[in-house]
Formats: C-alpha cells, structure tokens, sequence
C-alpha cells in the first residue's frame, strides 16, 4: 500500500472534494494524510484525520472584479500562502514520506516541495479558473502570472532550466468538474474530469433540523468561503427578497451571524456553517443560491437541484454562464440586484420545472466521470508508474 499526502489551501470548497479522494483511498488500504491550516481542515475532516499543520497566519481578504479579483487572489492568498508553508510542506514530507502528494492547484508550494524531493504529485483542480488558461489571450496577465509562479520556483531553490508549472502536474491533473461546465474550454491532456466527488462529511450536531418549515420551499444561500469581505450587502438584499416577496420560501443562510441584519424573519434561518450533501441527499433543498464555486454547483447538480447564481469574481462568471445556458438555473448580477429581482428570479427558478428537468440531465452527465473511485484509480497509477498515469485519462 501507499502512502498519499493531500495539500490543500484554507478553502471549504476545496477541501471538501479531496476528502472523498481520500476516503476512498484509505477504503482501499492506503495510508492518506492532510497537510494546511489545521483550524480550517479539522472541523472539515473530523478528529480522525492525520492533519499536519503548516501554522495560522491571516490573509487580506479577496476582493475586486474581473481582473482586480485575479490580481487580489494571487497576490493576497495563493502567493504569500505558498511562501509561508514553503518551510513547514518540506518538514512534513520528510516526517511522512509520502509515496506521492495530490496538491491543490492553489497552493502550488506543495508542488514545488514535491519537485524538490523528486516525488510524484497530482494536480487538484476543484474550479474552472486555471484549467484551460482562461487568461490566455491576454498575454501580459499570463507573464504576470508565470513570473510570479518562477519567483516562487526561484524561493525554493529549484534549477532555473527545471520549471514547470506547478499548477499543472505534468502526469495527472483531476479536476472535479465535466464537460457541461466546460464547454469549449481546452483542457491539458492529463487531465482527468471526474465529476463531483459526494462522500459523506463530518456530522454537524448544531443544525437546527426541527426548524425546518415543510410547508414552505426551502432554499439554501452561500457565498463560499472567500466572500465574507464583500458578501454582506448581497445576503441582507436576499434577506429582505425572502422577507418581503418570498412567500412560502424559507432561506437557510450559511455565514457568519454577524455578517446580516440584527432582526430576521421567521423565513430565514442563520447557521455558521451548513451540511450541504447532507441537505441535498434528504431532498430538503428546493433551490441553491450560490456564488457560482464550482464545488457547490457540482454538488448541486448531482442532486438535480436547480441554482440562482450571484458569480463574484474568478471562475463564477464563467460557471454561472455554463449553468444558465443549459438551463439548470437563472443569473442575477451579484453587485447591484434588488430585492425584488432576487426574489422574482429565485421563484422562476423554483416554479419553472424545466431548471429542476435541466439539473437532474447535467447531473447524471456530471456523475459519469466516476468521482472519488476515478480519481483514486488514476493516483494508484500515479504511484505505480507517473509516466503512464495520464495515459489512463
């Protein structure tokens, strides 16, 4: 058997894929461990879990549109995330000696360490966002963003002639996503499209099921973990959408309580955090209204639920796009909808059967890419002969 360390950044909606990849590692014998931000990947993993810890720090938070937003990731997250676990990724890998790492497309230190130590590492791909180069036909914002990737290289003491990309593993790359949220986009060749990644997730005792109204359509709002910082305005409009125009709707909203208004209806119910899978396979979700994350609308459509999407910024336009054109959902501009169009689009989405008829088509599309057994059939190849694990893609 082997052993498999899996490098993944403080991100909710990464974290939760790779978590299936490694359940059904460890199912077959294997020995998986966790390396990131400990307070982040615990209460995702549960106790039992081997977590080795890189050290908290605090990151600007993510802001900005367009561009802005690319320029605000790179340089407030992925960059000074990978310089501060650059140390500790090395130490772990010495202490765990792992056979080979699946390493998150954002945190692209784990690659590096992995070159350094001449071990095989996969590419996690959880979004759209670095998969086909969406960038690539601006060319200035490519240099941009390679030199800042070589300076990271450069940090780590890797030979300048050996640079590779470290977002891309040159012999597997598994993305938890397929091609009816990619349309078009072209993907490298080793790349795997394994579809959602369902698998059930630490139990979340403090979810208030009994208030649960079955009487109304209930709705599941969340912005993803990156949009505290810019997501307030947008929940108390949805808020006031659900309060003054969503009769017989009840919004479950998972953020932070402080991020909404003091006095809520008795239709919105507030959680810290929501068991997403568990919601959508007890069927008690009548709609998501989501920022457009990859992870979520995958989740979703695997349940053959139908989406509202408010993108923020990164891959969410683009998503949120592939979603409306085949119908599985409707689209409001996140900086500047009103109370009356959320609540007017979120009830077309929820009385229009043709949005649930177009989720529950994608959805079995989506599933068809094998998941957690795919990508977990793909690292075993990785281990055996890196050289051929992208001939199986």
């Amino acid at each position: 058997m082997s052993r498999f360390l899996l490098v993944m950044p403080p991100l909710a909606g990464h974290v939760n894929p790779a978590s299936g990849i490694a359940e059904e590692l460890a199912a077959r014998g294997h020995e998986v461990a966790w390396t990131g931000t400990e307070t982040v990947l615990r209460p995702l993993l549960g106790p039992d879990a081997r977590v080795f810890g890189t050290g908290t720090r605090a990151f600007r938070p993510m802001g900005g549109h367009g561009l802005a937003s690319v320029r605000s990731l790179w340089e407030g997250f992925v960059v000074p995330y990978a310089r501060f676990t650059m140390k500790p990724l090395d130490a772990v890998v010495r202490e765990f000696r792992p056979d080979a790492l699946l390493v998150d497309q954002h945190t692209p230190a784990g690659a590096l360490v992995a070159h350094r130590h001449g071990l095989p590492w996969a590419s996690l791909a959880p979004g759209a966002m670095e998969l086909g180069r969406p960038y690539r036909g601006l060319p200035q914002v490519e240099a941009w963003m390679a030199g800042l990737l070589e300076g990271l290289w450069q940090r780590a003491g890797l030979p300048a002639g050996e640079f590779t990309d470290p977002r891309f593993s040159p012999h597997l790359v598994v993305a938890t996503t397929g091609h009816p949220l990619l349309g078009e986009l072209p993907t490298p060749p080793q790349c795997a499209l394994v579809g959602p990644v369902l698998t059930e997730r630490p139990a979340d005792p403090a979810f208030p099921w009994d208030r649960l109204d079955p009487d109304r359509r209930t709705v599941l709002v969340t912005m993803g973990t990156m949009s505290d910082a810019v997501g307030a305005d947008f929940l108390d409009r949805t808020v006031r959408a659900v309060a003054d125009h969503g009769e017989g709707i009840q919004a479950v909203i998972a953020a932070s309580r402080g991020a909404l208004p003091a006095a809520l209806p008795d239709s919105v119910l507030v959680v810290e955090r929501a068991p997403v899978l568990e919601l959508l396979a007890k069927g008690a979700l009548d709609a998501v209204l989501c920022h457009g994350g990859m992870n979520t609308v995958v989740e979703t459509l695997a349940h053959g639920v139908p989406l509202l999407l408010a993108p923020i910024r990164n891959d969410q336009p683009f998503v949120a796009q592939r979603v409306t054109e085949a119908g599985a959902g409707l689209r409001v501009p996140f900086a500047r909808v009103s109370p009356p169009v959320i609540a007017e689009r979120l009830r077309r989405v929820l009385d229009e059967p043709s949005h649930r008829t177009a989720a529950q088509l994608i959805g079995r599309q989506l599933l068809s890419g094998g998941g957690a057994v795919a990508a977990a059939d793909r690292l075993e190849a990785l281990v055996a002969d890196p050289s051929a694990a992208s001939s199986l893609v």
